[in-house]
């Protein structure tokens, strides 16, 4: 049986972490260009959006490629929650001079369906990775049905074996320290979240597929553990912000490299379910968790104009500012030096 690398036609067991609004095309390229595997956030992405950066993909590299897209279920709007959360909110808004009556109720990110399916199948992408569990199931018999290798996040024992049942041909065990959205999807209860070098090899024993680990890993001895643990591959985030490959903003750039990513926190004040960052004023002053935020993805629109307001000033007290618990490996160079350490221990 073919391993997960041979499988990929990949030269290093290095994944880029696709991580929505703050990469596209330019870092996937480079990261395949370096022989790892670039991935694609498609989550915030329009059918069209994702037919040009898959465009720019395949004109720069014959490299393999993993879409990632969301699967959640788009939640009914909840005008009562909502009305709790601009309540929250509303000292922030009078501060900025802002209008809470101009907020909508809905917005965000789209789930996976068939118009998105549309795209990718003209492109035959080698890789599809979902967060959330997985689609429907004609979805990903569609996807299944051109070739692609179909990879899921698994936060806990008890989701890795759904998405092996459920069809997936490799599961990312993310552990806790990883940075952005967690991709719990059984659970709510963040008590069942564990570190890597905890969860990793549960899973490993738990499950019959290959298996990547996810979180704190940002150099060569974090992916030799992995390894050493039984992981096939590891997926690597935040330790490729600060490239210039990056579309993170200079203001989540100048977070990364500051004493400030030392401390981080899950919330789900920006978007409505958990997700790491670097504690921003918002998190500080509201807490990271609030019942008021309401369900995802509908908790964005009302945080966008306080972001635009704060940013505006050089401020990202009310910014997403995702990162994982290990931003020592940030710098400001390009992505192929990145791979190439992280790979220093496969190569000796």
């Amino acid at each position: 049986m073919k391993t997960l690398l041979q499988r990929l036609d990949l030269d290093l067991p290095i994944l880029q972490a696709p991580m929505a609004g703050a990469q596209g095309s330019e870092l996937a390229t480079a990261v395949s260009r370096a022989g790892g595997l670039g991935a694609l956030p498609c989550a915030m992405l329009s059918p069209a959006a994702m037919e040009e950066e898959l465009d720019a993909f395949r004109a720069g590299t014959a490299g393999p490629i993993n879409v990632n897209v969301f699967c959640h279920a788009p939640p009914a709007p909840d005008p009562e929650r909502q009305a709790r959360w601009l309540e929250a909110l509303a000292p922030w808004y009078a501060e900025f001079d802002l209008d809470l009556e101009a907020v909508p109720a809905g917005a965000g990110r789209r789930p996976f369906d068939h118009a998105a399916c549309d795209v990718l199948e003209s492109f035959r992408p080698e890789v599809v990775s979902f967060h959330f569990g997985l689609p429907a199931a004609e979805l990903l018999a569609r996807v299944k049905a051109w070739g692609a290798t179909v990879l899921s996040t698994a936060t806990t024992v008890e989701e890795a074996r759904w998405l092996e049942a459920h069809g997936a041909d490799a599961v990312i065990a993310q552990g806790l320290e990883a940075g952005g959205h967690r991709g719990l999807f059984l659970t709510e209860d963040l008590t069942t979240q564990m570190g890597t070098l905890a969860l990793l090899p549960q899973v490993r024993e738990a499950v019959d597929v290959p298996v990547i680990a996810a979180g704190g890993i940002a150099d060569a001895r974090g992916v030799t553990a992995a390894l050493a643990l039984g992981a096939e591959a590891v997926q690597v985030g935040t330790a490729f912000l600060c490239c210039p490959e990056s579309r993170a903003s200079a203001i989540h750039r100048r977070a990364l490299m500051s004493e400030a990513a030392r401390h981080t926190a899950l919330t789900n004040l920006y978007s409505g379910r958990p997700a790491r960052g670097i504690v921003t004023r918002l998190m500080r002053e509201l807490g990271p968790i609030s019942d008021a935020a309401p369900a995802f993805p509908l908790a964005t629109a009302a945080i966008a104009p306080l972001r635009a307001a704060a940013e505006a000033q050089g401020s990202g007290d009310f910014s997403p500012l995702w990162a994982g618990q290990n931003a020592s490996r940030c710098r400001e160079v390009p992505a192929c030096e990145v791979v190439r350490d992280l790979a220093l221990g496969l190569l000796r």
